[in-house]
């Protein structure tokens, strides 16, 4: 009777500890308050690299938003039928790498002054727009596109659209990470459609992306 009741002690401390250990992690993990943004900024095979490798990113996501149909696919919102544009949706950690961060590299990666798509591509699907999750992002957001038409690189008016954020869609398997998926095609792109060049002759001491 006595082993009986010490393995029954034994048994109950030990389910203790795993419980105390659980809550630790689910304690740790509680304590990362992660958030989105989410951008469009033209086709989104090229709008990942360039945030997907750094800190406190936890994931870069393809995708379509700020259109009507439900679900829409790829030839969809190239049909311009849709309403959606391309974007990509970030989470990530504000604590390690801030939401003005996020916009100073969305801002480099773009040609904010072209209304009519981005670079090589052309209609409203490839338009460029903030999606802004929180009024606290609306207004860095606002912010930001002040300081890029007083102090940035462009004669021409700043067209970008700062916009509510509203459903988004995630595209198609084959989207996702394509520069890493396709390395050599995503390089003939950037190169190709003329942003790479752009990026370049406007942001001379911009980092490698």
């Amino acid at each position: 009777m006595e082993k009986r009741s010490l393995l029954l002690i034994n048994a109950f401390s030990f389910m203790l500890i795993l419980a105390f250990i659980s809550s630790k992690e689910v304690l740790v993990m509680g304590e990362k308050q992660l958030e989105l943004a989410t951008f469009a900024g033209g086709c989104f095979w090229c709008m990942v690299k360039p945030f997907d490798e750094q800190p406190g990113i936890e994931k870069v996501v393809s995708g379509y938003t700020g259109g009507t149909k439900e679900n829409p696919t790829y030839q969809e919102v190239c049909s311009e039928t849709t309403g959606h544009y391309e974007a990509v949706q970030i989470t990530f950690d504000p604590n390690i790498f801030p939401y003005e961060k996020l916009l100073q590299i969305y801002w480099q990666q773009i040609d904010p002054t072209d209304e009519g798509g981005q670079f090589y591509d052309r209609g409203q699907s490839y338009q460029t727009a903030i999606f802004y999750h929180n009024e606290e992002q609306r207004i860095m957001a606002q912010q930001s596109k002040m300081d890029l038409e007083e102090n940035g690189p462009f004669k021409k008016p700043i067209v970008t659209k700062i916009l509510p954020a509203s459903e988004f869609y995630a595209a198609e398997d084959y989207h996702q990470h394509y520069y890493k998926k396709n390395p050599i095609r995503y390089e003939g792109y950037r190169v190709g459609s003329g942003r790479e060049a752009f990026i370049k002759s406007h942001w001379r001491d911009q980092d490698e992306s």
